[in-house]
């Protein structure tokens, strides 16, 4: 049984005989003994021997006798020449984390302890307790038993304090210098001042002096349904012929772990899915409680005013908002698969009355409120929007972009107590696909994080072969019109922060080069360009993010009950948000993750 498989199935070494007489009760954990100090050496020489990866150390530990033994749920081996034998070269876990180690005496020479771990090996991780007893013999102290039980999915990591950093608790009250933020549990604790917010005794503590901490990020517009280029979305340009559109819906679908990875790597820890296939509404279990994925809220397939093409033969993510009776039945529908939302994309529909679609749009608010689900909708023009606002929209995914949004807009938006998600960014993505086309040359991807998947970035550098042949020309020629658009989009942001409408960031993920996770990046950075100040960029992203989710009781900000979620970066995002990229450490759940850790290992 090799290192890997004794995490895997649960690692002991058992030193036989050692306990033969029964040992003292031990009345506290780490009682004062004369044996703790130099068990407590050896339980680190050990431990740091696995994360050295150093073999000679490792065994060095160990009580070297015929009679040592391994076992765990399928039994055990004997010998410490087995143990030897078996401790390889290529044993050693990608990642391994040690933490709340606990000892207690139990008679003169024997100390027992405890520590909590959690390794990973290439995808697959675990995590659970570990014990240790050391016994102390004539070449000094040795351990004699050893054991490593995987933990029941939802065990919650070990508790922990992070102290030293600077507070951004993402209400916008100033920050908190030398701040404490107790983990426990998965969720937040304590966090403030270290005068109010005291370190518990025995809590593990990580110094992170000199950094910054804020809540975990929130993507409010994302699609996992597309990949983030053009074969998730054949509408922008049809490469159906060499990437048939219903494998690349079963690949998403196969695989969502791709992208809660590069949303962790990317400091996000929620993210809202606002429109796609069905099996998207079944990611919100999947990724719930999982320390390993950010929270996941889903609409599921959209209402559309438009009858639009992009669907599979027998799967539907746009149903056709044909008339007021669809939309009552959609919305049952969507209430029926357990979508978090109601989403509609108010489209002009050529040749279609505005005042028809309007009212299907109406009363599929109308019954979503019967329903308890949110209405969300994407409206790009200020005549959708106000009609949208009408109908009861909680949510608008898109800047209005057609023209500034008026005193009306500003009204409906504040009785209806809307958020206004801008989605700055996604244009941009759709021109540089464009532009790669026609000149030959592979977009630029913006990823110091080393978040994207190695198939997503083999994708975008064939773009120019891939479009090659394929693109109308037309397509994105105007660099004078998308500039206007950005003008209009950035003011109307300014005008609706300024009037107190709440705001949520959200990138629109999935489109093509919006992609999943690091996009957030663009996209607050453009926030802050146009005009809206790092805190309150910071505010959208966190608790705004969770607001138009309808989990702000849950995350979004730092405070006490809520979920331990939380980025750590190495420079002052108040300065500045493009100092959110530098991340240091990704908290999700109580788990705490270097950001090492989560890069994609190419």
């Amino acid at each position: 049984m090799n290192l890997r498989t004794a995490f895997e199935r649960g690692l002991l070494v058992v030193g036989i005989g050692v306990l033969a007489a029964p040992p003292t009760a031990a009345r506290g954990v780490e009682r004062q003994s004369p044996d703790l100090g130099a068990a407590r050496a050896l339980f680190r020489t050990n431990l740091d021997a696995i994360r050295r990866r150093d073999r000679a150390a490792y065994l060095a530990c160990y009580l070297e006798s015929d009679s040592l033994a391994r076992t765990g749920p399928v039994g055990f081996r004997l010998g410490f020449k087995d143990l030897a034998d078996r401790t390889g070269a290529n044993d050693w876990p990608d990642f391994f984390d040690a933490s709340d180690l606990k000892l207690a005496p139990v008679r003169e020479g024997i100390v027992y302890g405890t520590y909590r771990y959690r390794v990973r090996y290439g995808e697959d991780e675990q995590s659970g307790l570990s014990e240790r007893l050391f016994v102390s013999t004539p070449r000094g102290w040795r351990i004699a038993v050893t054991t490593a039980f995987p933990a029941p999915p939802g065990t919650p990591p070990p508790p922990r304090a992070l102290v030293g950093a600077t507070l951004i608790d993402g209400t916008g009250k100033p920050p908190v210098r030398d701040a404490v933020v107790v983990l426990r549990d998965g969720k937040i604790e304590c966090a403030g001042p270290r005068t109010r917010c005291r370190v518990p005794a025995g809590v593990d503590t990580l110094d992170l002096g000199g950094l910054w901490i804020t809540p975990g990020l929130v993507d409010a517009h994302v699609h996992f349904s597309q990949t983030g280029w053009v074969d998730g979305r054949p509408d922008a340009l049809d490469a159906r012929d060499v990437y048939p559109y219903e494998q690349v819906e079963e690949r998403l679908r196969s695989h969502p772990e791709t992208w809660f990875r590069s949303y962790l790597c990317s400091g996000v820890t929620a993210v809202f899915d606002v429109g796609g296939y069905p099996w998207t509404v079944a990611m919100q279990r999947q990724a719930r409680g999982d320390p390993r994925a950010p929270h996941v809220a889903a609409a599921g397939p959209l209402l559309s005013t438009l009858d639009f093409w992009l669907n599979l033969p027998a799967e539907r993510q746009f149903i056709y908002l044909k008339d007021e009776a669809v939309a009552r039945d959609g919305v049952r529908y969507l209430e029926s698969l357990g979508s978090a939302a109601v989403k509609v994309w108010f489209i002009i529909a050529p040749g279609r009355d505005f005042d028809e679609m309007a009212r299907a749009v109406a009363a599929a608010g109308d019954e979503a409120r019967r329903s308890g689900l949110p209405l969300i909708v994407h409206a790009t023009g200020l005549r959708e929007a106000k009609a949208a606002l009408r109908a009861g929209a909680k949510v608008l995914v898109h800047s209005v972009w057609d023209r500034p949004v008026d005193e009306e807009f500003i009204r409906l938006a504040r009785a209806g107590h809307a958020i206004y998600c801008p989605t700055l960014t996604v244009a941009d993505g759709y021109a540089r696909v464009y532009e790669s086309v026609r000149t030959g040359k592979p977009p630029a991807i913006d990823d110091p994080l080393g978040c994207v998947d190695s198939l997503t970035l083999a994708h975008i550098a064939s773009t120019p072969a891939v479009g090659a042949g394929r693109l109308d020309p037309s397509r994105g020629a105007d660099p004078s019109g998308l500039a206007q658009l950005r003008g209009i989009m950035a003011a109307n942001l300014v005008r609706v922060h300024r009037a107190g409408i709440p705001i949520a960031m959200g990138t629109d993920a999935g489109n093509p080069l919006t992609l999943h996770g690091l996009s957030v990046h663009a996209e607050m950075e453009a926030m802050q360009a146009a005009g809206l100040s790092p805190m309150a960029v910071i505010v959208a992203s966190t608790r705004g993010g969770a607001l138009a989710m309808g989990k702000l009781d849950e995350f979004g900000t730092v405070q006490p009950g809520k979920a331990a979620d939380l980025l750590v970066v190495a420079a002052d995002p108040l300065a500045g948000v493009a100092n959110l990229r530098r991340i240091r450490y990704v908290i999700r759940g109580g788990e705490v993750r270097p950001l090492d850790e989560l890069r994609v290992r190419r």
